[in-house]
């Protein structure tokens, strides 16, 4: 494995095609690296090539200072693969446009699989509203690094 994908992640994961996920994942040690609009612009474009090849269908995402929220569906492949790529790929395209060397990311992630009775769109208004609530734009246009098919 890579020195950016030294991911080990929780086995028992579940993933089921079509199914709706909420994934949190958080920068290593928390550094704020996403106040760098560019940088954070690197994990958009992965989250986007995961759309491009098929593997999820993005709902809506938030790219915070020093985490990361993202609702979609997943098309193709496992859950962990999917979470792997995107976080190695965006490490890399980080850690080059950066300088910077090793992990960007916390190892493993957070999950949550939707239900079906669950309102996907409230999901979608909480991940988008997470600049306001955390005090760094008074309105969410005011924000560059979120989107969500809503809107």
């Amino acid at each position: 494995m890579s020195r950016y994908c030294n991911e080990d992640l929780r086995k028992g994961r579940f993933s089921e095609h079509g199914r709706i996920y909420l994934i949190t994942t958080v920068v290593k040690d928390r550094e704020a690296v996403f106040d760098d609009y560019e940088l954070g612009r690197l994990v958009v474009a992965e989250l986007r090539n995961a759309e491009r090849w098929g593997q999820a269908h993005s709902l809506a995402w938030v790219v915070m200072p020093n985490h990361l929220h993202w609702l979609f569906e997943l098309h193709r492949g496992e859950l962990p693969d999917l979470m792997r790529q995107v976080k190695c790929r965006s490490s890399r395209a980080v850690n080059r446009r950066a300088g910077r060397e090793g992990s960007l990311w916390q190892a493993g992630y957070h999950d949550r699989a939707l239900r079906a009775d669950e309102n996907v769109q409230a999901a979608a208004r909480y991940i988008v509203a997470n600049p306001l609530r955390a005090g760094l734009v008074e309105g969410i246009g005011d924000y560059p690094l979120w989107d969500a098919v809503w809107l």
